[in-house]
């Protein structure tokens, strides 16, 4: 069985300008190590001697950091996507106008559940 959609063949140019063109020298040569290496976490603790640094020192191992001078960020509840927006009938954040026209339809009981997620739970009239 052939699918409905007719297929078509799609011609493309042999060099494309917004391809980066690899030279025969920049290829990877097996058995030789890449250019760049990663080191995984683990790594990176034993290389470091981190009973040497003062206890107060922020590092991989302590997680105990200041509290941000940043504001936090804020996000959509529906979405998760980073908002400024804040619709004032329900309290809830939205991103876009899709999602500020979905929350406006959404019943009481869910909008009460979006806002006790982030801990923004109150009783709207």
């Amino acid at each position: 069985m052939e699918p409905d959609v007719a297929k078509a063949e799609m011609i493309l140019p042999n060099v494309l300008p917004f391809k980066r063109v690899q030279r025969t020298s920049e290829k990877h040569i097996k058995g030789q190590p890449k250019t760049k290496h990663w080191k995984h976490l683990k790594q990176i603790i034993q290389a470091e001697n981190f009973q040497d640094y003062p206890s107060d020192q922020s590092n991989y191992v302590n997680i105990e950091t200041p509290p941000s001078m940043y504001p936090p960020k804020k996000y959509c509840d529906i979405t998760g996507f980073q908002t400024t927006y804040i619709d004032p009938k329900t309290n809830l954040r939205f991103a876009n106008t899709d999602v500020f026209k979905q929350s406006r339809h959404l019943p009481e009981e869910m909008v009460q559940k979006y806002l006790s997620l982030r801990n923004a739970a109150v009783v709207l009239r």
